[in-house]
């Protein structure tokens, strides 16, 4: 597991043994799963467990905020994405 970001109380992940699609996981008080690429090229939340609304769309535009830096993490661990 590597943290790539803190925000919020909660701690951005990848996991070094993880599959594809590329994506993070999002853990503090409640968890998260989001794909670093949706069907419109942006990020997509893929589920919010425990995580107030309001932290939602704070952890989201993060997200939004550090998709490309994000990928680059994900490419630095798993290998270029196809």
């Amino acid at each position: 597991m590597v943290v790539i970001h803190r925000a919020h109380g909660f701690r951005f992940v990848i996991y070094t043994a993880d599959h594809e699609p590329a994506h993070i996981h999002i853990t503090g008080a409640g968890q998260a799963k989001v794909n670093l690429t949706g069907p419109d090229g942006g990020p997509e939340p893929v589920y919010f467990i425990g995580i107030k609304r309001s932290d939602q769309r704070r952890l989201m535009a993060d997200v939004i905020e550090r998709q490309d830096e994000f990928l680059a993490e994900w490419e630095r661990i798993h290998g270029k994405l196809d």
